[in-house]
């Protein structure tokens, strides 16, 4: 079994917060594929249990608040006796602009309390797939930004990754993570813009040449002669010369 967890704080008071990015990408899931049943409570937790591409899988929400996450998910891991291999966590992450997404097993929390609450409950080499929210600019504003609410123009990213993420999500289950980065990548990368085509017979410095050039002569063919045709005088014989000349005896 694998156990899909995404992370965010419980309560409608945190539902739009840019930190609750992987709880709207677990709802993502839960939502496109009907073999998921309603959410019910355990392990401290939302949870839910379905398949994904045959494979048996279990969407966790954690209602610990971010900072005490690791404690859902390392009840759950023990109880299903599941190794950290057999974890992906989906969360925020600031160094990534908004709407790139990137996985990888391993390594350390980058600051996020609760990527740090799960290394100290289960180990650290579990997958995660983290989803960039963008940063603020300056590290006195991230507590703000993370805790507000995602602005109506980052929907234009947000509903098609979310939705891109849910399409995808067996090959998670699967643990082919690179190929569902790829698909996610060129799902969502911006088209390239075309560029222009020239015209057909353009010449130098941009002249159409004539589509219909006048056909060359074949060898021998010369141009027709114009002006009045010339003509021949009759040529006489010396006998009626000399009758003209002396005119005709009786």
């Amino acid at each position: 079994m694998r156990l899909i967890v995404g992370l965010g704080n419980p309560g409608e008071k945190y539902a739009r917060n840019r930190h609750n990015i992987g709880f709207l990408a677990v709802d993502a899931i839960h939502g496109r594929n009907s073999t998921f049943g309603p959410w019910r409570s355990r392990f401290h937790a939302d949870v839910s249990e379905g398949l994904l591409d045959g494979e048996k899988v279990m969407l966790m929400k954690p209602q610990t608040y971010m900072n005490e996450s690791g404690r859902a998910v390392g009840d759950a891991a023990r109880f299903y006796k599941l190794a950290p291999a057999d974890v992906i966590v989906l969360y925020d992450e600031l160094d990534l602009p908004p709407g790139k997404v990137r996985t990888k097993v391993g390594g350390g929390s980058g600051g996020h309390n609760g990527i740090r609450s799960i290394d100290a409950h289960l180990g650290k080499e579990y997958s995660r797939v983290r989803l960039g929210i963008g940063h603020p600019g300056h590290k006195d504003r991230v507590t703000a930004y993370v805790l507000g609410d995602f602005a109506k123009v980052d929907a234009d990213w947000l509903d098609p990754l979310l939705d891109k993420i849910a399409a995808e999500a067996g090959l998670l289950a699967g643990g082919h993570h690179s190929e569902f980065c790829n698909r996610l990548h060129l799902a969502l990368a911006p088209a390239k813009p075309q560029k222009p085509r020239k015209e057909q017979g353009a010449g130098v410095g941009g002249t159409s040449r004539d589509p219909n050039p006048p056909l060359p002569r074949r060898g021998g063919d010369s141009a027709p002669k114009t002006g009045a045709p010339k003509t021949s005088t009759p040529k006489t014989g010396l006998a009626e010369q000399l009758a003209r000349m002396f005119g005709k005896k009786d």
